[in-house]
């Protein structure tokens, strides 16, 4: 079972497409040992936003030599992709039939207290004394990659005193469940624990296009 930590950089938020992407493969979530690593610039075919330019610094003129980004592809036998909100990568790349370990979803279960989850958040609240180090080129897609493997490392230690994570499916499986939210963000309710949310409410939303599914299975009362 091949799992990836994965990141892209992309041209920004309307119709992003590629321009750097990285990953490197871990063995098992018991050692998280590197067994294999990629990273490439992309020509995206279009403009990079401003708003992505000050994000990443990756300027266009840079790409013009790069391999189109059309050409990007995740190595073959890939079963898993890890990432930080990796449903964005996930989507910038077409949507390949992979599982997806997301950790933020994952920082948010397990850390509910902590007043924000983006990963140099948890880089700091796992490694205070590296972390301005650690984040130094962040939103680099190759340091973006190490930096989420250690925040990784930290959530499955504390993983260990609430569920077994084994194994990449068990992870997995923790991730899925780690994405069903428990309170409503939006809306008239918002604030509001979605077990105590009105069955009137639950069945109107229900009924509203493009509803995150994850959602869905919230507000029908699935919990895992």
């Amino acid at each position: 079972m091949k799992a990836l930590i994965f990141d892209t950089e992309t041209t920004g938020i309307n119709e992003p497409a590629i321009i750097e992407a990285a990953w490197v493969e871990v063995n098992d979530p018991f050692t998280l040992a590197v067994m294999d690593e990629f990273e490439q610039r992309y020509n995206p075919g279009k403009a990079i936003e401003l708003g992505a330019l000050a994000t990443h610094h990756i300027l266009d003129e840079e790409l013009t030599d790069s391999p189109p980004a059309s050409e990007f592809s995740l190595p073959p036998g890939t079963e898993y992709i890890i990432g930080h909100n990796v449903d964005y990568d996930w989507k910038v790349i077409g949507e390949p039939p992979v599982k997806r370990i997301c950790t933020l979803a994952l920082s948010r279960s397990l850390f509910p207290d902590v007043d924000s989850h983006t990963q140099s958040a948890m880089l700091y609240l796992f490694e205070r004394d590296s972390a301005r180090s650690l984040l130094q080129r962040a939103h680099s897609a190759k340091h973006d990659v190490m930096n989420c493997r250690i925040v990784l490392d930290y959530l499955l230690t504390k993983m260990g005193d609430i569920t077994q994570a084994t194994t990449w499916e068990e992870l997995w499986q923790r991730s899925e469940q780690a994405r069903i939210p428990k309170v409503m963000t939006f809306g008239k309710h918002k604030g509001t624990a979605i077990k105590d949310v009105p069955s009137d409410y639950k069945r109107w939303l229900l009924n509203q296009p493009d509803v995150d599914p994850y959602l869905v299975k919230a507000l029908r009362g699935v919990v895992a």
